[in-house]
């Protein structure tokens, strides 16, 4: 998905955080951390943070 690794390489030149809200779990792993809400809880999980082709 060419939107997330540009969102990605201007997080990196920017030195600054992307924050994606989504539900299409393909493009999760691509993040370094991850949040679920549920039930009006939030949850933090380590992501890959692996390159998305």
């Amino acid at each position: 998905m060419v939107v997330i690794r540009i969102l990605n390489e201007m997080a990196r030149q920017f030195e600054t955080a992307i924050i994606v809200v989504t539900h299409d779990e393909k493009i999760i792993p691509t993040f370094k951390r991850i949040y679920h809400i549920r039930d009006g809880v939030t949850h933090e999980e380590a992501g890959e943070g692996r390159t998305f082709v």
